[in-house]
């Protein structure tokens, strides 16, 4: 065979997923210097136990077992005013049955969490964001 039609070896080049998202920023300004920066899931935390850690300790919170600066760090500071609002709102700790997930995008997960209080079940819903090595609270929803 001539080497004009011999088929070139084609490499294989590893690529890390690319981010598309932007974080939320609610309308804040910042120098791009020392803007957020969007993190890959892959150098954040797992996953699977952050969320339920984070979800357990907001139903603490909302039953006033459990200081709310302990989740400052990881929560937006709008949904950290929420939070701070909500406080003892519950009477009771709910109990947490089911956790469902999804990751739309690299370093986005969208979390849906069922709790149940007495009789009653609600969902909490919850996004969080990869920012700055660490994952970020950006909307926190009681249905």
């Amino acid at each position: 065979m001539l080497d004009l039609y011999r088929p070139l070896p084609q490499e294989n080049i590893e690529q890390k997923p690319l981010l598309y998202s932007v974080p939320i920023f609610f309308d804040e300004e910042y120098d791009p210097e020392f803007a957020p920066q969007p993190t890959s899931a892959s150098e954040l935390p797992e996953l699977d136990a952050w969320i339920m850690k984070f979800g357990m300790s907001v139903i603490e919170i909302w039953a006033a077992r459990r200081q709310p600066a302990q989740l400052s760090h990881w929560c937006h500071r709008s949904v950290y005013s929420d939070l701070l609002k909500s406080v003892g709102s519950q009477k009771e700790i709910g109990h947490i049955r089911k956790l469902h997930q999804c990751q739309p995008l690299d370093g986005i997960s969208e979390s849906v969490m069922t709790i149940r209080f007495q009789s009653r079940i609600r969902s909490l819903a919850m996004r969080f964001e990869g920012l700055d090595h660490r994952w970020l609270c950006t909307s926190l929803t009681l249905l």
